[in-house]
């Protein structure tokens, strides 16, 4: 595993944004049952952890040699990151609604035109990826081109890859749930019941809720 991917799962452990709740599991929004959530809306309210994040964008940015005119966020939980980002690469930056208002000019982006624009779309969370090519989708409508996506952390189902590459999206993300799950057990902050659990249900989370 990468050095950005610990360095960001350590964070986002420090500011108590991972919790494990096999016997509470959460529901998201596709409907599958999780055995722990992750809670990246924190990062704002902590510099420094939020600095790792910001710095891996721009470093992978770099590595995949990603090139963008604009940046765009998904509502609500994306927007400070792309905006925080945008601000530091002094590129304009925008966000896609989940639904249009049902008052004023009922735009689905919000913040300036994307029409001609290369956006690169910076997301908190992957899970199935719905939310994001939702997202992808609005763009490209507005008359965006979008062909990255950037994660901060990507729970690596096969759904969520099939789907991303169904759109002709590349998703990169700065940490993973099992980098997440090692880096947590090495600071004593997960059981090995608890490790056990996630794994497993990380290999068929729809069957797992079963």
């Amino acid at each position: 595993m990468s050095d950005i991917a610990r360095d960001v799962a350590k964070a986002l452990i420090d500011i108590g944004g991972v919790g494990f709740v096999p016997n509470n599991p959460i529901t998201f929004k596709s409907g599958i049952l999780s055995p722990m959530y992750m809670d990246n809306r924190m990062f704002p309210s902590y510099p420094k952890e939020w600095k790792t994040v910001l710095n891996g964008f721009m470093t992978k940015m770099k590595e995949q040699k990603i090139e963008c005119e604009m940046i765009a966020g998904i509502e609500t939980a994306g927007i400070p990151h792309s905006s925080a980002l945008g601000a530091l690469l002094d590129v304009p930056s925008v966000f896609v609604r989940k639904e249009a208002k049902d008052h004023g000019t009922k735009k689905m982006i919000e913040g300036g035109v994307v029409v001609g624009k290369k956006v690169l779309l910076i997301e908190d969370l992957v899970t199935t990826g719905g939310s994001s090519l939702h997202g992808v989708s609005e763009l490209r409508k507005a008359g965006a081109t979008v062909t990255d996506c950037l994660v901060i952390v990507g729970y690596e189902l096969q759904e969520a890859k099939d789907a991303f590459a169904k759109e002709k999206v590349c998703l990169t993300q700065l940490t993973d749930v099992k980098t997440i799950l090692s880096v947590a057990e090495e600071m004593g902050k997960i059981t090995e019941e608890n490790k056990r659990i996630v794994s497993e249900w990380l290999q068929n989370p729809r069957e797992w809720q079963r």
